[in-house]
């Protein structure tokens, strides 16, 4: 069989990206991918994330901070710690809290599908506090507890029925880590058991926090970069390089598979965020097809009390000439996101 022959790439896209086995553009514009619009909601898509939020909430963290593994960066002291999740699982997840004075604000900082080696501070600022949990059955803490540790197989675990999807039960796990950590911070001062939350995820990341935030009121704002799982209807048309194209064959083969992806939609969720809310998106990715991402936002952009803040990157998923200057503004930008989202 002759191998396909690679696309035609829009420019700079061919200079940049030589011998892709696909257009990351998907064949959208800017004005097409901000003309996107989320999935159709599903009856009881509300409803259900609200309860499953009610039920968290009666879980206690029974968080341990562990003697080993902590460590000190210039701002933060950091340490390992484990709490408990949905399911009963234990999970692990670094916490940080300032070096000097009191913090402000708690962030929980997830990561993208190929789990979390360290903590990563670019988008903290300096007074906050933060935990930086690792999904169910991710690197580098948590791998092999309660789901496979790779994305194609992660991805599809209990896609068999809505309750126990591996993305809905990884959003439910956020709720945990938010709770952990002010259950933690509570022990040093009682009145820190109410700071204000904020959300830092990407990718994976991104995708899971649309899903939960919008449930949770100690969140006062959120920033998703290049979000995954919006937009189903569209996702499960286009090739891609990430765990999306594992979802596209596996519903190709178990189309009742669609009903459970339908409450667990990125956009759909999205439309009930009422919190400030920044979305990074790319122009091209062949990871996380961009119309998908746009739908995110543009489900944001229809939220009342959202107040998108919407920045576009050229690319993403990928190394690209001017990455590190956008990256540079991008974590400049989360920082004073969360400054702004505040209670004064």
């Amino acid at each position: 069989m002759t191998p396909a022959a690679p696309p035609d790439l829009p420019s700079p896209y061919d200079r940049w990206f030589p011998g892709s086995p696909l257009d990351g553009t998907y064949g959208y514009d800017r004005d097409a991918l901000l003309a996107v619009v989320p999935a159709a909601e599903p009856d009881g898509f509300a409803e259900l994330w609200r309860s499953w939020y009610a039920r968290a909430r009666e879980v206690p963290s029974d968080v341990v901070v562990e003697a080993a593994g902590g460590a000190r960066r210039p701002t933060h002291d950091v340490s390992v710690v484990t709490y408990t999740a949905d399911g009963g699982l234990r999970l692990r997840a670094w916490v940080a809290v300032p070096v000097d004075g009191r913090p402000r604000v708690g962030v929980v900082h997830s990561h993208g599908y190929g789990g979390r080696d360290a903590p990563t501070f670019e988008r903290v600022p300096h007074d906050a506090a933060v935990i930086f949990p690792v999904a169910r059955g991710l690197g580098a803490l948590n791998a092999g507890v309660g789901a496979p540790d790779t994305s194609s197989r992660h991805v599809l675990h209990g896609i068999e029925a809505v309750e126990t999807y591996a993305v809905g039960r990884s959003a439910v796990d956020l709720w945990h880590a938010g709770t952990a950590l002010l259950d933690l911070l509570a022990r040093r001062d009682a009145t820190l058991g109410n700071l204000p939350l904020y959300f830092v995820g990407t990718s994976f990341g991104g995708g899971i926090g649309a899903l939960a935030v919008p449930w949770d009121d100690r969140f006062v704002g959120a920033t998703l970069e290049v979000p995954t799982f919006g937009q189903h209807d569209l996702r499960l048309t286009m090739p891609c390089t990430g765990s999306g194209e594992a979802v596209r064959h596996h519903v190709a083969d178990h189309p009742e598979a669609r009903e459970v992806l339908a409450f667990h939609d990125a956009s759909v969720a999205a439309t009930h965020l009422r919190v400030p809310t920044r979305v990074e998106c790319a122009a091209w990715d062949t990871h996380v097809p961009p119309p998908g991402q746009f739908a995110v936002a543009n489900g944001v952009g229809r939220a009342a009390g959202a107040d998108l803040e919407l920045a576009i990157h050229a690319a993403g998923h990928a190394e690209y000439p001017g990455q590190s200057r956008e990256q540079a503004a991008a974590f400049a930008a989360t920082r004073a996101h969360i400054a702004r989202t505040l209670p004064t």
